[in-house]
């Protein structure tokens, strides 16, 4: 006597189906958040390199950090500020922290509150002016304040724009800084006649942007690699 198979009701195999949904439902969408979490917090903080060893040599910096070399050099390229200059602003900015924020004010003395500005970074942009850069520049969810590649190329694109609106020389740290401290509006109004301490600072980005360009003559050539087979510490100056 033959049996007939018999299947199970439409309405079960519905019913696993809706239990399996509710299941993705609670569990697989945080868990999706929590693994995009740990990968944002791994690629834009537990990852950004520490500050080099030496910051007074900026021969030593490019040692520790070779990649910050080609990211300078092509922002020279790109915009015109030269790489001694860029990172002098980043020493005065950031002191090379990735991170790096004005500290928070303090609510009667005592209780952390808010910051006095929305400075981040490497160069300490302002959100205002890294909203401009983001436009003018067609950036990306990418092209973050905290990764030393876009913090240089945003300094020399906001010195392109210093030296185009107010024709300051690109081969002009103390004024290029001015500008880029006060915003251009400031730096026509000569807002920093009445800083002292503004003008000091923009003496010894000055000095530093100076004494970086005299280091770099005597490296350089260790992190200019010209041809395929050369790579660090193996390179050459000659093209």
């Amino acid at each position: 006597m033959s049996r007939k198979k018999t299947r199970k009701p439409r309405k079960n195999r519905n019913k696993r189906f809706n239990v399996w949904r509710s299941r993705v439902s609670w569990y697989g969408l945080p868990l999706l958040g929590l693994v995009i979490g740990i990968w944002a917090t791994l690629r834009f903080s537990l990852l950004a390199p520490d500050p080099p060893s030496n910051t007074d040599n900026i021969c030593e910096i490019f040692r520790e950090h070779t990649v910050w070399y080609d990211y300078a050099r092509a922002s020279q390229e790109k915009w015109g500020t030269p790489v001694a200059t860029q990172l002098a602003f980043v020493y005065y900015e950031s002191s090379f922290r990735s991170h790096a924020r004005p500290p928070r004010t303090r609510l009667w003395g005592l209780i952390p509150w808010k910051r006095p500005t929305t400075a981040l970074g490497y160069a300490q942009a302002l959100d205002p002016a890294w909203g401009e850069y983001l436009i003018a520049t067609d950036g990306s969810w990418r092209t973050v304040r905290t990764d030393m590649e876009y913090a240089l190329d945003f300094v020399g694109w906001y010195n392109q724009l210093s030296h185009r609106h107010l024709g300051i020389a690109l081969t002009a740290p103390a004024q290029l800084y001015l500008a880029y401290h006060e915003g251009r509006g400031g730096y026509a109004r000569r807002s920093f006649d009445q800083k002292p301490a503004i003008k000091s600072l923009a003496q010894r980005v000055q000095n530093r942007a100076f004494r970086y360009h005299n280091q770099l003559q005597t490296c350089e050539a260790e992190f200019q690699c010209w041809r395929w087979y050369q790579f660090w510490p193996f390179c050459s100056a000659e093209r």
